[in-house]
């Protein structure tokens, strides 16, 4: 514990005493209450998937992906398309991103597309479920909100994840990577669909995601925002790009919510 004087060294009693909890709770409050305003505010949410829904990749790992989609850019013999830094990225997004800002609509983007909707349906099959999220799509979605799945993988994949959690009664609507790659997040239109599909005003919604462009893409639908992270790193991302809350878990957002509504 640390005394502070807040006058002369004379005077005492008048004296500041700051704790570990006195320095923490401040902040904590102002997030929590925050939280729960995002919470009570929103009528329709916006959920992507990997990060806030699962790790899609638990057991068949992103970067193995990237590697092997680099190989078959390589067998194609359309290597040349990458930078080293490219090559070596461990989200085969990036690597799919740079062939079709290269070769925009060719059979090569729509091939390699394909490709990787394949990978990400063999990767649900050992996507690990995000801590809490299960009870607090159910239990949030009782409560007569209404859910959308907003992301950059494949819808096909946010299906078939869905309904291997007995949860498609609460994601009627799925929104995903389409051929046009320019329409991927941060681009809103896969939220501008789901708003439309779901009848939602956008000032009564919320996206939850954990990567600066879904907060961007947010940002351009006119939604809410609620990041999340399960890494310090991650979270210093989305602080950076602007995100006002941030959990590190779904349970402080199902704590939230007998509070918030």
């Amino acid at each position: 514990m640390v005394q502070r004087p807040l006058g002369n060294h004379h005077d005492g009693p008048d004296t500041l005493l700051v704790t570990p909890e006195t320095t923490h709770t401040e902040p904590v409050t102002a997030e929590t209450a925050r939280l729960a305003s995002l919470v009570a505010s929103a009528r329709y949410v916006l959920w992507d998937m990997d990060g806030p829904i699962c790790r899609l990749f638990a057991g068949y790992p992103a970067h193995e992906i990237a590697g092997e989609l680099v190989k078959k850019i390589d067998q194609l013999g359309m290597g040349g398309l990458l930078t080293e830094q490219e090559r070596s990225s461990n989200d085969p997004q990036d690597a799919l991103r740079r062939v079709h800002e290269r070769r925009p609509g060719s059979d090569l983007v729509l091939e390699l597309e394909e490709w990787l909707t394949r990978r990400e349906l063999t990767a649900v099959g050992t996507a690990m479920p995000t801590p809490y999220a299960d009870p607090l799509i159910r239990t949030w979605s009782s409560y007569g909100v209404r859910f959308a799945i907003t992301t950059n993988n494949a819808a096909v994949a946010a299906v078939t994840y869905v309904e291997s959690r007995q949860l498609t009664d609460c994601f009627p609507h799925v929104y995903g990577r389409t051929p046009n790659l320019d329409l991927m997040k941060p681009n809103p239109y896969c939220l501008d669909q789901a708003i439309k599909a779901m009848g939602a005003v956008p000032s009564a919604t919320l996206m939850i995601g954990d990567t600066p462009t879904d907060l961007e893409a947010a940002r351009l639908a006119g939604v809410s925002f609620l990041g999340y992270a399960r890494r310090s790193d991650k979270e210093q991302e989305l602080r950076d790009a602007g995100a006002d809350v941030v959990v590190s878990s779904m349970e402080q957002v199902l704590n939230a919510l007998p509070a918030a509504l």
